[in-house]
């Protein structure tokens, strides 16, 4: 795996990162057909901030930042210490994004192996998350870093 520096993210850093993920969560849902466009940012902030009630002190959220040697940030990650469902001993990735000119040189790989060190450093033995079904690369890279489907959402169009 390449050399990465995993470290938690500032404030000032969650801030910008918030923005971008509402952004990119809202064309998520429009993509999938989940939402309509032109509401799609004001339902993506509703989201977040549901999930994210005291913002950055929120507790039981790790917010972190993935970065070269060179201070070049590369990803992030947003981990939830408690399953948004209840599932007991497991913790939940939210979120898990490499910008996309440093996409398939394994950072991502390493990346996801430092969320899975800072859930179980915390004394959790699981870590699940979602994903979509049309992203075939992050599907491949959970697969083969061992994830397995637990649950399956499918939908048909009736239009």
């Amino acid at each position: 795996m390449p050399e990465l520096i995993v470290r938690d993210m500032t404030r000032n850093e969650f801030e910008e990162w918030r923005d971008r993920t509402i952004r990119s969560f809202a064309d998520d849902q429009v993509t999938a057909g989940n939402w309509p466009a032109d509401e799609a940012i004001e339902l993506a902030t509703k989201a977040n901030d549901v999930l994210l009630p005291d913002g950055f002190a929120t507790a039981g959220m790790l917010f972190l930042r993935a970065a070269l040697p060179d201070g070049t940030c590369v990803g992030v990650s947003w981990l939830g210490l408690t399953h948004p469902r209840g599932a007991p001993d497991c913790a939940f990735i939210y979120d898990i994004e490499i910008n996309e000119a440093y996409r398939g040189a394994g950072y991502g790989r390493a990346l996801l192996a430092a969320a899975e060190d800072a859930v179980r450093s915390r004394g959790l033995g699981r870590l699940e998350l979602n994903v979509f079904g049309d992203n075939a690369r992050a599907i491949r890279l959970y697969e083969t870093s061992g994830y397995r489907v637990v649950t399956q959402q499918m939908r048909k169009s009736l239009n």
